[in-house]
């Protein structure tokens, strides 16, 4: 797996948010054998000491740091809050977030793909999280975009892949984009399914930090990981709306006639 031209050794990316602890936090992160953590600048920038604290422990997890911009719902705060990341974090990859609308914390695609485009000629590597809609994808891979992080559902929810048809649509139009599912994965079963579906990586966030163990929690998307990948490579069968006997009746003993 590679990210602008990064190679990754786990397809599992780990949001940082809402843990009960730090300590809680590195041991999810451990067991999940992530590779990549979502950090946002507001948290490390909450508090001087805090932050410092929080900054420690990632890095002393050896992973790749994502920056986001959570929180951000206009293109000139995303772009200056990006900035700012690329500072504190010393990377250019941001997984570049607008938010439109409040209840659903649906993306605002079209501040999206403007932002895409000033942050691309900044020299930044983005990430944008985005719907699973075909033209914004088009719109924001000509932006200068080469990840795209489509929702499976609205942040938080849990509700797994909303959308399969729009999906998939979107990763057969694009079979050569890296394809992050983002946000809305509630269940293992769920990481399976984007990785069945021919995604390249998960990101999961409040399906670990919140579950009544976020540590086995966090192995158990692992596995779910190595399994949704073995799945696809091992090519599953079509689905079929009748029924086919597994053991056929050509060629097998008939019954005597009484």
């Amino acid at each position: 797996m590679e990210f602008y031209g990064t190679s990754l050794a786990s397809r599992l990316m780990l949001g940082t948010a809402q843990y009960d602890s730090p300590a809680l936090l590195a041991e999810s992160v451990q067991s999940s054998q992530a590779s990549v953590v979502t950090v946002s600048l507001r948290r490390e920038a909450a508090g001087a000491q805090a932050g410092q604290a929080f900054w420690s422990l990632i890095k002393s997890l050896g992973v790749h740091v994502l920056p986001n911009t959570a929180g951000c719902h206009g293109v000139k705060e995303a772009v200056t809050t990006a900035h700012m990341a690329r500072e504190v974090f010393g990377t250019s990859w941001v997984k570049l977030e607008i938010i439109g609308q409040g209840d659903l914390l649906q993306p605002d695609v079209f501040g999206l793909v403007e932002a895409t485009r000033i942050l691309t000629e900044d020299g930044f590597q983005v990430f944008p999280y985005t719907t699973e809609d075909l033209v914004t994808a088009e719109r924001l891979l000509k932006a200068g975009a080469e990840v795209l992080m489509p929702w499976g559902a609205p942040i938080g929810s849990g509700r797994g892949l909303n959308n399969i048809f729009g999906l998939r649509a979107l990763r057969a139009h694009f079979p050569n984009i890296p394809m992050v599912i983002d946000a809305g994965i509630g269940r293992p079963s769920h990481a399976t399914m984007a990785f069945e579906l021919g995604f390249d990586a998960v990101l999961i966030n409040t399906a670990v930090a919140k579950a009544g163990d976020p540590v086995r929690m966090g192995e158990a998307f692992r596995l779910a990981c190595e399994a949704g990948l073995a799945g696809f490579a091992a090519q599953p069968i079509e689905e079929r709306d009748m029924a086919v006997p597994s053991t056929p009746t050509l060629g097998l003993a008939q019954g005597l006639a009484l």
